[in-house]
């Protein structure tokens, strides 16, 4: 059964349009209190991130889960794998995030976690969904929730970020600018790398509530090579809003997306001997990791686009490591989603423990030529609906001849079709993609 309200990433959208409006989340915050608390939870935890509405969807939310008799635990402005853990931590039956992750500010957004730090289950958000369509009904005021701050969240999760490498392991003599996307971060990473040994160079920690993801973090990474030159420093770690993706910039200023890094991850473990199962990865996947990960006998599956899919087949598959290109890897092993500072500490820990800079290591992995290409759309679109465009993508495929693929993806997040084409020859790709979107841009 479709849903109304959640999406593959909880519910997201323009501030101030339904359903990302105060109202919708206080009636959410209920409906949601309702459906936990009648499980038998009596406690949720509510972290933001660092746009200005999220002051406004907090209140929102705290005041329906106390109207639905539910206690709240507010976090502040953590990232979001911050809440997934403190969820489990502060034994709280459910977590919620107010973000957009990589959107800019005018967007927002919400997320769930279950007491196990994992996303909702599809039966509880039908069950919430269920709730949206009742009348409003408040407690007796003997049993109304009651709201208190957590004073010490950041500390918590800064010395579990640290637990996820060895005790003895040292960041020292290692120099890393970290970019933290005027976003979810800025508290908290820069000491992470810092406590654990590193020389800090710390940039996008300045949030006023309207420049998250400007110009910085992870889908922005130009300000952040720019500095990593000019420091001469031994890498750049970039975040997103919310802190959940990673992608990096190695000393000679070369991006290292999320590809790379799952590469450079999975081979660590393979050499501990704790790579447990194959790895995950999605459609987007580059065809240069399955391909680098097949010759070293590491088994390689593609899921659908979304952390929650990765997240099934991982399971499925009895699998520790996975992720998207976009810097959104879990490890499984560490922690239960996915984590921008616990997946940079794995692959620090892989350049320590073998003596290799960052560029040395993601040198392994040879990189298709990828192009993707972001078509507007004004509502979803169904592609399989437009037969030009079948018969576009049927006739690319053709002319790659076995030697590359295409994709063609509506976004969960944004209103946007994602063309992409990926091919052993650069210019034909580039063509192949071009031809792609002006076809989809038209018939869209």
């Amino acid at each position: 059964m479709s849903k109304k309200y959640f999406g593959t990433d909880g519910i997201r959208g323009r501030v101030g349009e339904y359903p990302v409006t105060a109202d919708f989340m206080l009636k959410l915050g209920w409906a949601a209190g309702r459906v936990l608390g009648s499980s038998g939870g009596d406690r949720v935890i509510i972290g933001k991130d660092t746009r200005i509405s999220g002051y406004m969807f907090e209140s929102a939310l705290e005041a329906g889960l106390s109207a639905a008799g539910v206690d709240v635990r507010l976090l502040g402005p953590m990232p979001t794998p911050a809440i997934a853990y403190l969820t489990r931590t502060l034994h709280a039956c459910a977590g919620i995030v107010i973000s957009a992750s990589h959107n800019a500010y005018a967007d927002n957004g919400i997320k769930f976690f279950s007491s196990g730090g994992t996303k909702l289950p599809d039966d509880v958000e039908h069950a919430i969904e269920a709730e949206l369509d009742k009348a409003m009904v408040t407690v007796d005021s003997l049993k109304l929730g009651k709201a208190e701050r957590v004073s010490d969240a950041a500390g918590r999760y800064i010395e579990f970020c640290k637990s996820t490498i060895p005790l003895t392991l040292s960041l020292k003599g290692l120099k890393i600018v970290v970019d933290c996307a005027n976003g979810a971060t800025y508290q908290v990473a820069p000491s992470v790398f810092d406590e654990l040994g590193a020389e800090v160079v710390a940039i996008g920690v300045e949030p006023d509530g309207l420049n998250i993801n400007q110009d910085c973090g992870s889908t922005q990474p130009e300000l952040l090579k720019e500095i990593v030159l000019d420091q001469q420093a031994d890498l750049g770690i970039a975040l997103d809003g919310d802190g959940d993706r990673v992608i990096m910039i190695d000393h000679q200023g070369n991006l290292v997306d999320g590809d790379e890094l799952l590469f450079i991850i999975a081979l660590s473990r393979q050499r501990e001997g704790t790579l447990n199962g194959g790895v995950v990865g999605t459609l987007m996947s580059n065809l240069g990791l399955e391909h680098a990960l097949q010759s070293r006998d590491i088994a390689f599956s593609r899921a659908k686009v979304g952390d929650r899919y990765v997240l099934e087949l991982l399971k499925q598959n009895s699998s520790m490591i996975g992720g998207e290109s976009s810097g959104h890897i879990i490890c499984l092993d560490r922690t239960t989603t996915g984590d921008g500072i616990v997946s940079a500490l794995q692959v620090l820990a892989a350049m320590v423990k073998s003596g290799k800079t960052l560029h040395e290591l993601k040198a392994g992995m040879n990189k298709y030529p990828q192009r993707m290409i972001n078509v507007p759309v004004t509502k979803k679109v169904d592609l399989d609906c437009f037969p030009v465009v079948q018969d576009a993508v049927r006739s690319a495929e053709q002319r790659l001849a076995g030697r590359g693929r295409v994709l063609l993806r509506p976004s969960g997040t944004e209103p946007l079709v994602r063309v992409m084409v990926e091919g052993e020859d650069a210019e034909q790709v580039n063509e192949e993609a071009d031809n792609l979107a002006s076809i989809v841009a038209e018939a869209v």
